[in-house]
């Protein structure tokens, strides 16, 4: 990372002010997304009421964390003494029903489905992977490219100057990409960014060895701890540092 991508504005100085056409559809789609999951600056008072709008609330929560843990569960009470493998149709048969009843719960709802529908379409494939395989470890194997592709993301972005957080953070406070320009925010966008890819990298890092030595409880029990649990606490520190680096007006309206 360059010392440049971070130096603030000074009177001769050539700072980029018009972003590539590519950070500003970046922006948008991050800023897009964050709005949907709940992140809007001017919708939220507080960081909890924030965290707990991007999570999802309780049927976001349930969502994300039943389908693995009744996974873990079934597989670990029906495993077999002698082959140490547990029922795979029984545990990816309950996983893939919790996810479907959770689709069709938003669909009934009438509520934006897509991240139920993309939640069902990672575990049906997982599963299908695990049975096709015969392994059970690889119904975590989707996981780990997720995990590994969001954390190149964060990290390349921070590395070449256009923090991924920057940019949304940008996008949802209506300030574009002027925040380039002041150090501070650079470098806490910068770092912000950095810190997810090591959440992510944490994971891999973590969770690979279990794969590699066939340990499906662990992985399975450490996916779960390692999700929401990290996730949390990393989403409510970028919200804090994101409301006490953005322009005045948005800070003010949550009061």
């Amino acid at each position: 990372m360059s010392d440049d991508a971070a130096r603030p504005a000074r009177d001769g100085d050539s700072v980029p002010l018009e972003p590539p056409a590519a950070a500003d559809s970046i922006g948008a789609a991050l800023g897009n997304a964050a709005r949907r999951a709940g992140l809007d600056p001017a919708a939220h008072a507080s960081t909890g009421s924030a965290v707990w709008s991007a999570m999802g609330g309780w049927r976001g929560i349930l969502e994300s964390v039943l389908p693995s843990l009744a996974f873990v569960i079934l597989f670990t009470v029906t495993i077999d003494p002698e082959t140490r493998q547990g029922n795979l149709w029984l545990s990816l048969g309950v996983s893939v029903g919790l996810a479907v009843v959770f689709t069709v719960a938003r669909l009934i709802a009438k509520s934006p489905p897509s991240a139920a529908i993309g939640g069902l379409l990672a575990t049906v494939g997982a599963a299908v992977l695990a049975l096709v395989t015969g392994r059970g470890q690889d119904n975590f194997v989707f996981g780990f490219f997720t995990n590994g592709a969001y954390g190149t993301a964060f990290l390349v972005s921070a590395l070449i100057g256009w923090p991924l957080i920057g940019l949304a953070a940008g996008y949802l406070t209506g300030e574009g990409t002027r925040w380039r320009t002041d150090r501070r925010k650079r470098r806490a966008y910068v770092w912000l960014s950095i810190a997810w890819a090591a959440l992510f990298a944490a994971r891999l890092i973590v969770q690979l060895p279990l794969y590699f030595a066939g340990d499906v409880v662990a992985l399975g029990t450490l996916k779960i701890v390692m999700g929401l649990p990290l996730f949390a606490p990393m989403l409510a520190v970028t919200w804090l540092t994101v409301r006490a680096l953005g322009p005045a007006r948005s800070v003010a309206s949550e009061g």
